[in-house]
C-alpha cells in the first residue's frame, strides 16, 4: 500500500500539478515507491508490537528515506557528497599564475602557434574568485574558474573562454561538482598538448532559488549587465584571452542553458558558440504574467523580444555561429523545446547539432553527455583541434 501511495504521489506532483517543472524518470518513481513502502512498513510496526520492534521501526524510517534519496540522487547525478548537499563550495581562492590581459586580433588556430613546454602539468586548476559588479550592482556570489594546463606555465598562450551556467536552483560550483566540466576539459587538454578553454562559471542567479533570467530588471537585478559587462571586463584584465568572438562560448544547464541561448543568439559579436543542455524556449519564472511584470517591467513586447527564437530571427543571418543542443531521452517536454530551438537556429543560419542523451531526463547525466558529445565541435570552432 505504501508503494502505491508513493506512485500516486509522483503522478499527482509530477504529472498532474507539474510541481517540479520536469518529468520524473521511472527510476526516480521507483525509489519514491520504495521509500514510501519502507516508511509504511515501519509505521505499521509501531502498533501492537513489542518494544524492540517499535525501536527498530523508528530507526528504520530515516534509513529508508536516506536510501530512497540516495537512489534518486544517483538518477539525477547531482550530489557527490554531503558538502554538495549543504552547498559548500569545495574550491580554494583562484591562483592566477602569470596569465594577464586580452590579446586583440588573435586568430583561432591556437594549436598551430603553441608548443607545449615540458613544464605543462597534466591537469588544470579550479579556484573561486569574487568578480566585482562594478557597473551592474548585481549581488553575485563567487565565480568558479578553471585554468587548463596550458594556462599554468610561465608564458601561457592565448586561450578561448567558455562561460558555464548552472541550473536554478543552483550555484556556480555545480557545473564542476555535478557537471564535472573540469574533467571534460582535462581529458580534452590531455589530447591537445594542454590546450583547453578557460572556464568561467559566473553567478547568473545571485542566490540558489533566485532567478533573474539573465536580463536586467528593477525587481530582479541587473544580471545581464553583470554577465555581459562586469564579467568580461574582469576576464580581459586578468586572463590571457582572445578578442575573437569565435574564441568565446557559453554553456549552460536548464535555466543556465536558456541563458546560454539568449546570449549566443542575442550577442553573436561576443559569443560564437553555445552548448545548451535542457534549455527552455524562453526566460521564465514559471508564469508568463509574473515573468513579464517582474522581469520585463510589465512589457510583453520586451518579454517576447528576449526569447531565443526571437533573438535568432532578429540577428539572422549569422556569419559564424554554432549551437549544440542536448536533452534527455526521457524528457519529452524539453525534447520538444530542443527541437523548436534547433529549427529556429537552422532558419537563422546557425550551424546546429541536437544530441539525445540515452536513458536520462532533466538531470546532470544529460549535462555530462551533452558536454562529452558536443564540446569537441565547440572546441574546433574555437580553434582547439579538429
Amino acid at each position: 500500500m505504501g508503494g502505491l501511495i508513493g506512485l500516486l504521489t509522483t503522478w499527482i506532483l509530477g504529472d498532474v500539478l507539474d510541481v517540479f517543472g520536469v518529468a520524473l524518470t521511472p527510476v526516480t518513481r521507483m525509489w519514491v515507491m520504495i521509500g514510501f513502502a519502507g516508511v509504511a512498513l515501519a509505521v505499521v510496526n509501531l502498533f501492537r508490537s513489542r518494544w524492540w520492534r517499535k525501536l527498530v521501526a523508528i530507526v528504520s524510517i530515516p534509513i529508508f528515506l536516506i536510501a530512497a534519496g540516495a537512489g534518486i540522487n544517483v538518477d539525477f547525478g547531482e550530489y557527490r557528497d554531503l558538502d554538495d548537499v549543504l552547498g559548500v563550495v569545495p574550491f580554494a581562492p583562484l591562483n592566477l599564475h602569470s596569465e594577464r590581459g586580452q590579446v586583440t586580433g588573435v586568430g583561432t588556430d591556437y594549436s598551430a602557434t603553441w608548443t607545449a613546454p615540458a613544464s605543462v602539468p597534466s591537469h588544470g586548476e579550479i579556484g573561486a574568485v569574487r568578480i566585482p559588479a562594478t557597473h551592474s550592482g548585481f549581488a553575485a556570489r563567487e565565480a568558479v574558474v578553471y585554468l587548463p594546463p596550458a594556462a599554468l606555465v610561465a608564458d601561457p598562450p592565448v586561450l578561448p573562454i567558455l562561460y558555464a551556467f548552472s541550473g536554478q536552483p543552483g550555484a556556480p560550483s555545480n557545473v564542476f561538482t555535478a557537471g564535472r566540466i573540469a574533467t571534460q576539459m582535462d581529458e580534452f587538454a590531455a589530447k591537445h598538448h594542454g590546450l583547453a578553454p578557460i572556464v568561467v562559471a559566473a553567478d547568473q542567479l545571485g542566490a540558489p532559488n533566485h532567478n533573474p533570467m539573465c536580463v536586467d530588471s528593477p525587481d530582479l537585478g541587473n544580471s545581464a549587465t553583470y554577465l555581459l559587462r562586469d564579467v568580461p571586463d574582469w576576464i580581459r584584465s586578468h586572463l590571457r584571452v582572445s578578442s575573437d568572438p569565435a574564441a568565446w562560448g557559453v554553456f549552460g544547464y536548464s535555466e543556465g542553458a536558456t541563458c546560454a541561448m539568449q546570449f549566443a543568439a542575442g550577442h553573436p559579436g561576443m559569443f560564437g558558440s553555445a552548448i545548451a543542455s535542457s534549455a527552455e524556449l524562453r526566460p521564465s519564472l514559471g508564469d508568463d504574467h509574473d515573468t513579464i511584470v517582474k522581469g520585463f517591467g510589465g512589457s510583453a513586447a520586451a518579454y517576447r523580444a528576449a526569447q531565443p527564437g526571437a533573438l535568432m530571427a532578429d540577428n539572422a543571418p549569422y556569419e559564424d555561429s554554432l549551437v549544440i543542443l542536448g536533452v534527455g531521452q526521457n524528457d519529452a517536454k524539453y525534447t520538444a523545446y530542443a527541437k523548436a530551438l534547433e529549427a529556429d537556429a537552422i532558419r537563422a543560419g546557425i550551424a546546429t547539432h541536437l544530441y539525445i542523451s540515452p536513458g536520462s531526463a532533466h538531470d546532470w547525466q544529460t549535462v555530462r553527455h551533452t558536454l562529452a558529445v558536443g564540446f569537441p565541435a565547440v572546441a574546433a570552432h574555437m580553434g582547439l583541434g579538429s
